[in-house]
């Protein structure tokens, strides 16, 4: 069974910068892809970016491409998103999920889920 804990959302300013960790416990997390959702206030969960079990290949939601980067350790079996040039629209709970084998851009494609981390963009 895979445990999946967020960390590093805060309050930010408009512009500002955040790396988010999703750090994982147990086994064989090198065989799972792992991908980043939010869910703001009064709307549905949605796809923010992916990674590859090899940490070879990433995909990321229209939204956030060109801003956002996913990127992994599995020797620290931690995920991580660096959000740049953030926006009031970036706003959210951000959650990590991990699936065995691809990737996947829906949440019930997934099989852990992290608690989620809270992130706040000030104008």
């Amino acid at each position: 069974q895979l445990q999946l804990v967020e960390s590093g959302g805060g309050l930010v300013q408009a512009g500002g910068s955040l790396r988010l960790s999703c750090a994982a416990s147990g086994r064989f997390f090198s065989s799972y892809a792992v991908g980043w959702f939010r869910r703001a206030p009064g709307e549905e969960r949605k796809f923010v970016a992916a990674i590859s079990a090899s940490g070879g290949t990433a995909y990321y939601g229209d939204s956030v491409k060109g801003r956002f980067t996913i990127s992994r350790d599995n020797a620290k079996n931690t995920v991580y998103l660096q959000i740049n040039s953030m926006k009031p629209e970036d706003t959210a709970v951000y959650y990590c999920a991990a699936r065995v084998s691809a990737y996947g851009t829906t949440s019930n494609a997934y099989d852990y889920w992290g608690q989620g981390t809270q992130v706040t963009v000030s104008s």
